[in-house]
């Protein structure tokens, strides 16, 4: 199947399957007349690139669950290059998480203190708009 095929089938564009191309992600093979050619196995490719991405996976993070495709897997996570990668990711998400949770406790103690100093907190009210 040629490029524009390739594209409408995975859910993509045409210049993110010629960036995939560029950074190696998929490889491309040439017809007589220069056209791209691609086969199912470059759908199930490009279909596991978005789904990864769509999970929070960086296009470089794809790297090893292409790979493991590459190498006949039947899922890009069959190899442990990949397992890795989750388990790296998580961690970040994890870590981050723990950072979000200590500003949110922040948040929350400020909001305590202000609330317990105010029984009654002020409210900004618009003056009425005038009549003509």
């Amino acid at each position: 199947m040629r490029i524009g095929e390739l594209a409408r089938r995975a859910g993509t564009t045409t210049r993110a399957l010629r960036f995939y191309e560029s950074q190696g992600l998929l490889a491309v093979r040439r017809l007589e007349n220069g056209y791209r050619e691609y086969g199912e196995e470059d759908v199930r490719l490009v279909n596991e690139i978005l789904s990864l991405q769509a999970a929070g996976l960086s296009l470089d993070d794809t790297r090893p669950f292409v790979e493991c495709l590459r190498a006949g897997h039947p899922a890009g996570d069959d190899c442990a290059d990949s397992v890795e990668v989750y388990e790296r990711k998580l961690a970040e998400v994890d870590a981050c998480l723990e950072r979000l949770n200590a500003v949110r406790a922040g948040l929350v103690t400020k909001l305590t203190e202000a609330m317990s100093r105010q029984p009654d907190p002020c409210r900004v009210t618009r003056p009425a708009p005038e009549e003509s």
